[in-house]
């Protein structure tokens, strides 16, 4: 058995935020967000989903790199399982479908990419001021989250944040989808595979 790792000496999305104490720019926010599309686009090609997307697991390294880290609670799909029904990972970042208990995906991830977006934005997951079993209720019957303050960000960045935050998850744009997406889709060619 061979365990490889790789140093992300940054550390992780969460302990900058929390450090800084301030938001970050648009471009750091394009630029992690690449990244992460980048690794759901090929875990989820190797029919994998990650299921705790979140700031805290996403790893920097010292050059900039952002790295999907903790596959603790990820599963493999198969060809006769193509979704997944276990409502786990943590709450402030769970899919309504997650949370439903209804067969999911990949999309999944996309969903906790969106919010994790969000919380980059505005310091904190929607609805982290309620305890974790009433946000659990309100990501299920509420409307999907927005960003505040729209107008901080580009109409490109607000359509990422829509595409990933849809609630139908029929309709929810997928990690290969996202990597044509306008806002990263300059970035993702520079970065590349």
């Amino acid at each position: 058995l061979w365990l490889v790792m790789e140093l992300c000496d940054g550390g992780s999305l969460y302990d900058l935020k929390e450090a800084n104490q301030a938001a970050f720019s648009e471009d750091e926010l394009k630029a992690m967000m690449s990244f992460c599309v980048l690794g759901l686009a090929h875990l989820h090609a190797q029919m994998s989903i990650h299921r705790d997307v979140k700031s805290g697991n996403i790893l920097l390294t010292r050059d900039g790199r952002a790295k999907l880290g903790d596959f603790g609670i990820s599963a493999q799909l198969t060809d006769t399982i193509m979704k997944r029904r276990t409502v786990i990972g943590s709450p402030y970042w769970m899919a309504p479908e997650v949370i439903q208990e209804t067969s999911y995906d990949g999309k999944a991830d996309i969903w906790s990419l969106g919010i994790t977006l969000l919380e980059l934005c505005e310091g904190s997951p929607p609805y982290f001021n309620v305890h974790p079993m009433r946000a659990i209720f309100m990501i299920s019957s509420k409307p999907a989250p927005t960003l505040k303050e729209p107008e901080k960000w580009s109409i490109d960045m607000q359509d990422f944040v829509s595409k990933c935050l849809v609630k139908d998850c029929e309709k929810r744009s997928t990690a290969a989808d996202l990597l044509k997406h306008p806002w990263i889709r300059h970035t993702v060619r520079e970065i590349g595979p």
